[in-house]
Formats: structure tokens, sequence, C-alpha cells
């Protein structure tokens, strides 16, 4: 027992002084090259206050969009699939970790045997029984830091699905209000368009009784049904666009598609968007943005495995033990039943044709990848907040044309209906407004209903959606 001791301590003391050596390089998070400063062209769009970015759909003041929010983030699958993600790989850690400790399986049986009768002495009984129960331990002492980097890897893993996560819900809320926005402005598209299909009925039954008067030719008549079948026949693609937009936001919040129909189906106000964006620097993306966290823990977690890899290089030192105890009758715990085995083992892989070296080129390629990856995602992370600055701010500009457009085009449909029914004009200009009246003012709603998703987009583009923790 003396010697068991001293044999486990020395080879304790010689793993803990091992351990502190962690072959590989250690990692070091890529220095940043963002820009100061968001592009002075839309900056004035967008340059400093308004909500936080973690409730940034607060914005709208729209009820039903802050319950459809909060339902899809309680119900929704991709969700609930990122959260067993996380779950996994915590798993995965704990199985990394467990390295560190030793394996120790026990094992007992019971039986009957038989000698042949050639080997058995005359008088003796060929029959006994046979009893045993022991221990057997391996335990892998961290000398190069493998379990360590092992450990470091899982750790990088874990953290970069608890980013998926957060960029999932970056991705599902900014989908939830884009498919809301557009909902409510094809249903303000539906009703212009039958708005103006009333209209058009009336200049409709003004040209026929015009007609039947012997005032005007038959042409007038043809072209006003022209025009009111056209429209009538725009109506039903809006609906069935309204139906697919409905149907999204019932997938989104986790529940049935047409789960929705009878909530959205009664109508409301496009939401109105604010002009102020909280939109920080250019380098708070780096903090902020879980699709850049997350390529940047998946590189660690590639990083780390260069050493694990390289560990292999390198002697590996282990305390492998047994201890049985065996009878072929009476007490199995007799200290004569006793047998044991422990005492360090060593192995190195002398020669394998350079597998392993192989195999550490291949993580670091493997590591350059994903760096490369991280840049990438760095990249594009502030082209789409340029991308949607500059359509917001470009968007909003053109509103207010398009506003006076509407204007002017309701109010010529009017002059030229008088002139016409004066005998003044003739139907053609009639027919010309009520058609400009009609894109106008469907270009207005798409318009008003665009600004809303571009600011969508802008929040989205920033990381909108969670709140990291202050010490982050």
């Amino acid at each position: 027992m003396k010697k068991w001791l001293a044999t486990a301590l020395a080879a304790g003391l010689g793993g803990l002084l091992g351990g502190c050596l962690s072959v590989g390089p250690d990692y070091e998070q890529p220095a940043s090259t963002l820009p100061d400063a968001w592009h002075a062209a839309v900056v004035d769009e967008v340059a400093a206050g308004g909500p936080g970015l973690q409730e940034w759909w607060q914005v709208f003041n729209d009820e039903t969009l802050n319950g459809l929010i909060a339902r899809a983030a309680t119900n929704n699958l991709d969700l609930k699939t990122a959260a067993a993600r996380i779950e996994q790989a915590a798993a995965l850690r704990g199985v990394s970790a467990s390295q560190y400790f030793p394996d120790i399986v026990g094992t007992a049986g019971a039986g009957t045997t038989q000698a042949t009768e050639a080997k058995t002495p005359a008088g003796t009984d060929r029959q006994g029984e046979l009893y045993q129960a022991g221990l057997s331990m391996a335990w892998e002492l961290d000398l190069w830091g493998r379990i360590r980097r092992s450990v470091e890897s899982a750790d990088a893993s874990l953290q970069a699905a608890v980013e998926n996560h957060r960029d999932l819900m970056v991705v599902l809320y900014a989908d939830i209000a884009a498919s809301y926005i557009s909902a409510r402005t094809l249903q303000e598209r539906i009703d212009l368009a039958e708005n103006n299909l009333k209209a058009q009925a009336r200049t409709l039954e003004l040209t026929r009784n015009r007609f039947d008067a012997g005032l005007v030719p038959a042409l007038d008549v043809a072209q006003a049904q022209l025009n009111y079948s056209r429209t009538e026949s725009l109506i039903p693609q809006l609906k069935q666009s309204l139906v697919e937009a409905v149907n999204r936001l019932g997938v989104l919040a986790g529940e049935m598609p047409y789960a929705l129909l009878g909530e959205l189906g009664r109508g409301g106000s496009i939401p109105e968007a604010t002009r102020e964006v909280a939109a920080g620097v250019p380098a708070d993306l780096l903090r902020r943005r879980p699709d850049i966290r997350r390529a940047e823990r998946e590189l660690a977690a590639q990083h780390a495995r260069i050493g694990a890899t390289q560990a292999e290089l390198y002697p590996t030192l282990s305390l492998p033990g047994t201890l049985t105890l065996e009878a072929t009758g009476g007490d199995l715990f007799d200290g004569g039943n006793v047998a044991y085995a422990f005492g360090p083992q060593l192995r190195w892989n002398l020669f394998n044709g350079r597998r392993i070296r192989s195999q550490v080129d291949a993580e670091r390629a493997a590591t350059k990848a994903a760096l490369h990856g991280y840049e990438q995602v760095v990249l594009r992370a502030l082209e789409e907040v340029e991308d949607s600055m500059a359509a917001y701010a470009n968007d909003r500009d053109r509103q207010a044309s398009l506003a006076t457009a509407a204007e002017s085009a309701e109010r010529s449909v009017q002059l030229v209906t008088e002139l016409y029914t004066s005998g003044l004009t003739d139907f053609q200009n009639v027919l010309n407004m009520e058609q400009a009246l009609l894109t106008q003012q469907d270009a207005l709603a798409t318009n008003r209903g665009q600004v809303g998703i571009d600011l969508v987009r802008v929040y989205k583009s920033l990381g909108g959606g969670w709140q990291p923790a202050a010490a982050e």
C-alpha cells in the first residue's frame, strides 16, 4: 500500500507540474480594423437617439406586433432547437472535462465450474464455484495540455451555440416585424384598390349613361370597362399575398399557418417608423452582432484544436491499476484472495508516417479558414448596416414626393371628371388620371411600408433584439 501511495503521489505531482504546459499557440482575439463612424451620406438620418436596441420594435407603438414577438419568443421552434443545441454543447463540454478525472470501473461475477475427468485427481470433486470482484482504473495525466485544449475548444463551442441562439432571436424578431408590416401594407393597398374600383364603377356607369344618350362613342364605354376590370384583377393577387404574409407570421410565432388569419384579417394601419435610430459606432458591431460573436467563438474553438492535436506528438503518461478479489469458495474477502497491479505507463507515438503532424497542419489550415470566415462576417455586417441605413434614408426622402404626387392625382381625377361631364375633354384624360391615381396611391402605401421594413433592416443589421451583459 505504501508503494501504491508513493507512486500515485509522484505521478500526480508530475502531472500537476507538467500540466502547466500546454502545447500549441495561445488564442488571441483578432484585432479590429473597423472604421470610426458610419458613412457621412446616411448618418444624418440615423444619428444618435431612439429607443434601445434590445426591444427596438417598441418604436412602432403597435401592441399587436409586440404580442406577436412575445409569442414567438416562447413558441418559435427554431429558437427551441437552438436552445437544445446549447444543452448539447454544454453536455459535450462536460464530456471533454471528464478527462481530467480517472475512469474507475467495478466488476463482479459468480459462476459454477467443472473440470474434465482427465485433469481431476481421483476422489476430487470436479465441480466448484468461482467468485470474482474487482476494480480497474485508468487515469491520463495531462502533461502537455491535450485535455486542457480540448476543454478550451469545448468552452468556445458552447459559447458559439449561445451566440447562435442570440442570432436566431435577431433574425426572428426582424422577420416577424417585416412580415407584419408587409401584411398591414397589403391590407392598405387592398383598401385603396377597392376604393378606386368603386370610383371606376361610377365612371363606367357615367360613360354608359352618356353613350345611351348619344353623347359619347362606344369606345368610352369599352375603355372604362377595361380600366375597371384591370383594377379588379389586382385585388385577388394582393389578397393572396396577404394570406401568405399572415401564414408566415403564424409559423414564425410557432403556431399553425392559418392561426392568425382571424386576428390580423380585420385590418390595421401601417406602423409608422421613427427617424431616430440608436446606431452607435461601427466598433459596437463586434460586441452586439451575434453572428460576429459566434464566428469569433468558432475561431477560438478551432484554434484550441491545434494544441489538442499537437499534444499527440508527445509522450502520454497514464496511471492504470487493477484490484481483484477471486475465490473458488469460502470467504471472498480473505487477504489471500487479493491480486493487484498498479504503476505508471508511458505511451509515445514514435513513428506514424507524419500522420499526427499532418493532422496538426490540417488544424492550422482550418484555423486560417475560420479567421478569414470571421473577417468576412465582419465585412458583411458593415455592408448590411450601410445598405440598410442608406435605404431607410432614401425611402424617407422619397415618401414626401410620393405623397405630393398622390394628392395631385386625386385632385386631377376630380377636375378631369368634371370636365368630361361637361363635355370639355375626352375620356382618354379621365382614363389616364384614374390609372395615375391608383398607381400613385399604391406606390405611396408601398413606400410607407418599405420605410418601416427598412428600419427593421437597420435594427437587424445592428444586432438588435438582445442585450449583452455589462461585463461583455
